[in-house]
């Protein structure tokens, strides 16, 4: 997941995102964080959604508090620009997803199931071809998956597995699955679920919809199941019931991204802000930040400050 459209967008958007995007980090919080990165310069991108603008802001506000001069460069654009601005140093930093690197950046298929094993293969690649390292990893996983309507949920005993619903649509053709247009055709998308089910979904039984109303429509009853991001902050303010995945779609796990070069220079403070704002952000947890951005309503610059000031780390 975490590709998406933007994927496609053409590199030269960068120059005008990097020509517009506000510099400097507006974090105030000192905390308990010391200076190692007095005299360091960063500029720190991010992908132009709300999880990864606040992992991007989080890091950025992080290596501000231990002295660091920031560029912040969040909400620059798709993968394919992120990955562009830091192959040409134009970024230093950007937050990444496992599964991205795998099938992306490093044009593999049959990622592995194992996060830590995902991870470790990733890593050891993209830094030996193209100078690339990846740090820290989440133990959230942004993956796509499918939540049922809350009617849906309540007539099955309030849950189902991936199995389940595909035996509930085949036992009731009126039912509709609400997606986005791409994910029909995409190699990590329906396809991993209708090998994995042995149930193809029928044209009648899919409804396309923009992203943000396939939640709200699924959320109302209008669609019986729909295909989310499973850390989407609207599953749970939309009582919506995430449907099991015993391993079908995907990992995307998140670490973040630096030339070698840059990060072997501070190398230990790195690791360590890493490890300090990702090891707590299970799927939960990263859910109800998204959510205080996308429900809520709260600016990620908050939501990125209030979470390091949680964790002590500003």
């Amino acid at each position: 997941m975490r590709i998406g459209k933007t994927f496609l967008a053409a590199s030269a958007a960068l120059a005008v995102s990097l020509g517009v995007a506000g510099c400097g980090s507006d974090s105030g919080g000192s905390g308990s964080a010391s200076q190692d990165l007095e005299g360091v310069s960063l500029t720190v991108g991010s992908k132009d959604f709300t999880e990864n603008i606040l992992l991007g802001k989080m890091f950025a506000k992080a290596v501000e508090a231990n002295g660091a001069e920031v560029s912040d460069k969040t909400n620059l654009g798709g993968s394919a620009v992120n990955r562009s601005a830091l192959l040409n140093k134009e970024i230093d930093m950007t937050p990444e997803y496992n599964g991205t690197g795998w099938t992306v950046y490093l044009k593999h298929d049959n990622p592995a199931k194992d996060p830590k094993v995902l991870f470790d293969k990733v890593a050891a690649e993209d830094l030996k071809k193209n100078g690339v390292k990846w740090f820290g990893t989440s133990p959230f996983n942004d993956t796509y998956g499918f939540a049922a309507s809350p009617d849906m949920a309540e007539k099955n005993g309030g849950e189902f597995d991936l199995q389940g619903m595909a035996d509930y649509l085949k036992a009731n053709p009126s039912a509709k699955v609400c997606m986005e247009t791409e994910f029909p055709d995409r190699p990590d998308g329906l396809t991993l679920f209708e090998k994995a089910t042995g149930y193809k979904i029928p044209a009648s039984q899919i409804q396309i919809l923009e992203t943000g109303l396939i939640y709200t429509q699924t959320g109302k009853n209008q669609c019986d199941f729909g295909e989310v991001f499973t850390t989407d902050g609207r599953i749970q303010a939309l009582k919506l019931s995430l449907v099991k995945d015993p391993g079908v779609f995907i990992l995307y796990n998140v670490s973040f991204t630096m030339l070698n070069e840059e990060y072997e220079k501070h190398a230990e403070v790195y690791d360590k802000l890493a490890d300090q704002i990702l090891e707590p952000l299970d799927n939960e947890k990263m859910a109800a930040l998204n959510a205080q951005v996308d429900v809520e309503g709260t600016p990620a610059d908050k939501v990125a400050e209030d979470y390091l000031k949680e964790q002590g780390i500003i």
